[in-house]
């Protein structure tokens, strides 16, 4: 779990096949295999580490949902360690599980992301999105995009800052109501049954 407070600003080093290698420094403190790093938003695990870089494999299902599957070398990413029970919730709850990608229509500081209509019924004004793995208030949504305004601190400390109309980002919408929808229509459904019955 995540909170979408970016740490460090990293880069893809290289790609190998579906092992990434990335830059860093911040994230890799007291960092062991096994242990979850959030690229651009999406969960991956550590499998290697040395001075300054970590390695992940990436499976064929997160290359589908996500913008790794464009990455290369020298691309800056958002890099985020996992929250601990101790820390400060500073952005919302972030699962690093990508729902799909959206594209630039608008950069920064008046940020527009198109996405896919399927993800709009998931955001609402004032709710939370992330954004490339960064914790997002959304300012109004529409049919098919919906908008963010950035700060220039977080245009600077992390790629928000740098994205151009037509770049793909990582989008993930509140979990939290992903799973009211699917409890609302599962009692629908049993209430249908009940009157068909």
């Amino acid at each position: 779990m995540f909170t979408g407070m970016v740490e460090e600003l990293g880069a893809v080093l290289s790609r190998d096949g579906n092992r990434f290698r990335f830059r860093a420094s911040k994230v890799l403190d007291e960092v062991a295999h096994g242990d979850s790093i959030a690229v651009n938003g999406c969960c991956l695990t550590v499998v290697e580490s040395g001075d300054g870089w970590w390695e992940a494999d990436v499976t064929g299902e997160t290359l589908a949902r996500t913008k790794l599957s464009s990455s290369t070398a020298g691309d800056p990413v958002n890099l985020e360690r996992p929250v601990s029970l101790a820390d400060r919730l500073g952005g919302h709850l972030v699962q690093g599980h990508v729902d799909g990608i959206g594209t630039i229509s608008s950069p920064s500081p008046d940020l527009r992301v198109e996405v896919d209509h399927d993800l709009t019924r998931y955001l609402v004004e004032k709710g939370s999105v992330a954004v490339d793995g960064v914790s997002l208030t959304v300012v109004d949504v529409d049919h098919n995009s919906f908008s963010a305004a950035i700060i220039p601190h977080t245009a600077d400390v992390t790629t928000l800052g740098s994205l151009a109309i037509g770049d793909p980002v990582n989008i993930e919408v509140d979990v939290t109501v992903k799973y009211v929808e699917k409890l609302l229509s599962w009692q629908l459904e049993k209430d249908r049954s009940e009157v068909s019955s």
